[in-house]
């Protein structure tokens, strides 16, 4: 159990031959205002494209970011803030530069507290963060200018059981990866990252995007195909089926947002 502990929380072995690196994602949740009267999406989108070319652009400690809107979720006021950073401490100090490029940005006092005043009065005050280490496998997303990708999130919980090992976790998780979703044409990109600092430490997230929601339906049925295809074999199919099982609870969630490409770093 210490094993994977150390494998799924820490994220440090080794997948293959090389020492992965992970990166630290943070998804601070936000909320509209919905009792804002003259809100317009071209204009929220220009408000926050103003902010993204003269903060988040320009601060090379973020080496990515997104923004992602309710698709299907239980809460259609929710909206998601997504950023990548090369390490831990980077976090911090982003946010530290981001408050200089800020001031950079609205030398005017005054200005500057327009701005943000207008820019919080599309959210709501409740919101929440959470911060995530990637886990290794992902397949990065190429993206095409302007295309509103699909961001379907599996939250699986993990379940941590005695005498499982962290190099059958990571074996498993490495052969299944790599002959079915690195090889499903429809799936643009794979994220999947474990838990840091949140709400539930058993979380282990997949995030699987795609072209279309028909794109989604059929992204199941490609897997399915490509796992048969890798393990023809029946018996060796519930083999598999049973020690990948053992590290997660019965339970998942399901979540679907969808892009907005003007708001998107790297």
């Amino acid at each position: 159990m210490i094993a994977i502990v150390i494998s799924v929380f820490m994220t440090l072995e080794v997948f293959g031959q090389e020492m992965y690196q992970p990166v630290y994602i943070s998804v601070q949740k936000m909320h509209w205002n919905m009792d804002k009267k003259d809100f317009k999406m071209e204009d929220w989108v220009a408000m926050e494209k103003e902010f993204l070319d003269k903060v988040i652009q320009k601060n090379d400690l973020i080496i990515a970011s997104n923004v992602l809107l309710h698709s299907m979720t239980p809460d259609n006021t929710e909206l998601l803030y997504v950023t990548v950073y090369n390490s831990w401490d980077a976090i911090e100090k982003a946010a530290d530069k981001n408050g200089e490029l800020i001031r950079a940005a609205w030398p005017d006092v005054e200005k500057r507290r327009a701005f943000f005043t207008n820019r919080r009065s599309y959210y709501d005050r409740s919101h929440s963060d959470e911060i995530f280490m990637s886990y290794p496998g992902a397949k990065s997303l190429k993206k095409e200018d302007g295309k509103r990708y699909y961001f379907y999130v599996r939250k699986n919980y993990m379940a941590f059981p005695e005498g499982g090992s962290a190099d059958e976790f990571d074996s498993l998780s490495k052969e299944y990866i790599e002959n079915v979703f690195h090889k499903n044409n429809l799936i643009k990109a794979y994220y999947p990252h474990v838990h840091l600092y949140g709400t539930n430490s058993r979380d282990f997230i997949e995030v699987f995007v795609v072209e279309s929601m028909a794109d989604l339906e059929k992204m199941f049925e490609s897997n399915d195909k490509l796992y048969k295809e890798h393990w023809p074999d029946e018996a060796k199919r519930k083999d598999m089926e049973a020690k990948m099982e053992k590290y997660f609870l019965p339970n998942h969630s399901d979540y679907l947002y969808r892009l907005v490409p003007e708001l998107s770093k790297g």
